[in-house]
């Protein structure tokens, strides 16, 4: 096996130092290391992280081809630094037997840009009334251990209930896509100001409110696990704090175009910014960052969502809902937690590797830089800025709400147990 030794990195954006890959695993981590006999990456004090970790894509196959394939989908993965990734089960057919999450599984050890775990349905074809094959597929090759019905709710009380506490046998955990289905019937965008001045159908925040708090008590009754997908308003920022505060076992995400974007977006028109949860208010923005700074919301998620052209050149009202995000979450985190100052470089390694893999129990992943470790991981440059040009982008789909804006930071190089995916920007 290969060695590689990146000279010059700043670890976790700490002081430079060495790093040393030999074959699978990191070597040697110090000041002045022996380069003889290494590949040597020079990388002039940037910031060297673990691989990410995201705990939410959507990579379409099989089904949706059209719009992503898990060979696409892994390749963008390994351009935005991400060394694993989640499946969700909304694909065609719906990942809700040992069967389909086994050929999710198997399609991504072949393609071997990042490592793939499928995420098995809680119901049976996503309709929340029969529970799927939780144990079947939590048995299978894949291991399932995170079960969603993510693009739809599991609103059945007694439904969720039950799922909470069949995956508690197991160490699983149901991740839920809070939505109250009767408070959103014909919803384009978030319930508000700009929504009544638009005239579009409103998505009210009570709607993923009431959702998460039915569910964090349903899980602290049941003494499972639960975690929230998406997290968008300020009041579900408020449940999760006082969920946590009384010990229950709930853990919850933020995407990056949440962290970001405003309902203000919307004015315009263009249904890239049509989204599930829909974008939220400056204030919720405010909220949600503050939450991933202060520990109350666990993870950054991407929820990456491709869809055709087709699909989003069209009027909003018909257009799907979803943005991808593998390619450009970390320059997002940069901009709206590194430059503000409310995360350092290890709070984002920690929101963005080692907490998705421990929530999702991506193995190997999400490990600290250090001897020993699985060689998991990505080199950022954070002094880049450049405008988003989606025609660059490695994923089949371009529904990027950021073309044309300008964004720090730009993965250079990605590691996957040693062996480079990219290397100066560019895919192996």
């Amino acid at each position: 096996m290969s060695k590689i030794l990146i000279r010059g990195a700043k670890v976790l954006g700490g002081e430079p130092q060495d790093v040393l890959i030999d074959g699978e695993t990191i070597a040697a981590v110090g000041t002045d290391l022996d380069a003889e006999g290494a590949e040597v990456v020079e990388a002039d004090g940037k910031v060297l992280l673990p691989g990410l970790v995201d705990l939410h894509t959507h990579l379409r196959e099989p089904g949706r081809e059209d719009s992503e394939t898990v060979l696409t989908g892994t390749r963008a993965a390994a351009s935005g630094g991400y060394t694993a990734v989640f499946a969700m089960a909304n694909t065609f057919p719906v990942a809700d037997t040992a069967g389909v999450v086994e050929q999710v599984w198997r399609l991504g050890r072949e393609h071997g840009y990042c490592d793939v775990q499928p995420i098995g349905a809680v119901t049976v074809g996503l309709e929340g009334r029969k529970l799927a094959e939780l144990g079947a597929m939590h048995e299978s090759a894949a291991g399932v251990t995170v079960f969603s019905d993510d693009g739809k709710c599991v609103d059945d009380a007694v439904i969720m209930r039950r799922a909470l506490e069949y995956v508690k046998a197991f160490g699983g955990v149901v991740a839920q896509h809070a939505q109250e289905p009767r408070l959103t019937e014909g919803a384009q965008m978030n319930e508000g100001v700009v929504s009544a001045e638009l005239g579009l159908g409103g998505w009210p925040a009570v709607a993923e409110e009431s959702v998460i708090a039915r569910d964090v008590l349903l899980a602290e009754h049941v003494g499972s696990r639960v975690h929230i997908c998406h997290l968008s308003t300020a009041g579900s920022v408020e449940i999760v704090r006082w969920a946590k505060s009384r010990g229950i076992d709930v853990t919850a995400e933020v995407t990056p175009h949440h962290l970001l974007l405003t309902d203000e977006m919307v004015r315009t028109y263009n249904p890239v910014y049509k989204v599930n949860p829909p974008l939220r208010t400056e204030r919720d923005v405010h909220a949600l960052r503050e939450a991933l700074a202060d520990g109350t919301i666990d993870i950054v998620a991407t929820d990456h969502a491709p869809h055709p052209h087709e699909d989003k050149d069209c009027e909003w009202a018909a257009a799907a809902m979803g943005m991808v995000g593998l390619e450009t979450a970390l320059s997002v985190v940069q901009a709206t937690m590194v430059e503000t100052g409310l995360l350092d470089w290890a709070g984002v390694a920690d929101r963005m590797s080692a907490k998705p893999a421990r929530i999702g129990g991506a193995q190997g992943h999400g490990r600290p830089v250090s001897v020993g470790e699985p060689a998991n991981l990505t080199l950022v440059d954070t002094a880049y800025r450049g405008q988003v040009d989606p025609a660059g982008f490695a994923s089949r789909s371009r529904n990027t709400p950021y073309e044309g804006r300008e964004l720090p930071g730009r993965v250079t190089h990605t590691w996957l147990r040693g062996k480079a995916t990219l290397v100066d920007g560019k895919l192996t």
